[in-house]
């Protein structure tokens, strides 16, 4: 069975940026990574203001699926792919039509919001809908604490039954693939040494070069957008 974790490469073709790539937000304003970082958005109203305005102003809220989003979800239906990893919150693997149970969120997603005091939750549509309002850092309506989105921000720890089961995912994985993911950021990009060490074959789809590069049976460097449906064409012939 395959495995595949992907990354915010696979969603630039859909127009969203990614982080650490040449054109990417942190390279192009290295402050924007306060806004994603749970001890400053805390700490800091006018953070979370610009938080809230990043995220209605985000390409991801209107974003389609592209190619290789499409190409995962034949990959599935071929009965080939065991779990779908992913990085990224923008929804997009669920919109191509992959299964919610077989797509694995790291990160969250960022259509929920919720409570940091209470743990209520309420959708991100209500709250831009809010701010739109006139409510640039909405409070919680239950506690009045402060809200965020359902993603897992700098600082923040993953989601502990989501982590097991990508591990063991991976473990029983036969051949690992790696898409539009850097590799840097732990412990998600550990996947990757485990599923070496598991003796899955070990698949890299990246733009630019990764820590784990030297384990990769295969490196490609194509187009993601192109590359993923020739190789899920190879994985279903």
């Amino acid at each position: 069975m395959i495995t595949v974790m992907t990354g915010a490469g696979i969603s630039t073709d859909s127009g969203i940026p990614d982080f650490r790539g040449p054109s990417g937000l942190w390279r192009n304003d290295p402050d924007h990574e306060k806004l994603v970082t749970i001890d400053y958005y805390l700490a800091d109203p006018d953070i979370r203001r610009r938080s809230w305005l990043f995220r209605r102003n985000s390409p991801a809220r209107t974003a389609v699926p592209n190619a290789a989003h499409l190409a995962l979800v034949e990959l599935e239906r071929a009965g080939l792919l065991d779990r779908l990893v992913t990085q990224n919150i923008d929804g997009l693997h669920q919109k191509a039509g992959s299964s919610p149970d077989r797509v694995l969120e790291l990160h969250g997603n960022m259509s929920g919001v919720l409570c940091v005091r209470c743990e209520a939750r309420s959708t991100l549509a209500e709250a831009l809908a809010r701010i739109d309002e006139g409510e640039p850092d909405p409070a919680c309506l239950v506690c009045g604490g402060i809200l965020k989105t359902t993603t897992v921000m700098f600082g923040e720890a993953l989601p502990g039954e989501v982590v097991a089961e990508a591990v063991q995912a991976t473990e029983r994985s036969t051949t690992f693939v790696a898409i539009g993911t850097s590799l840097q950021v732990q412990p998600a990009a550990s996947l990757a040494g485990l599923a070496v060490r598991s003796g899955a074959r070990f698949v890299i789809v990246n733009a630019e070069p990764t820590p784990y590069d030297d384990f990769a049976a295969e490196l490609i460097r194509d187009p993601i957008g192109e590359a993923v449906p020739q190789l899920v064409a190879r994985f279903t012939a």
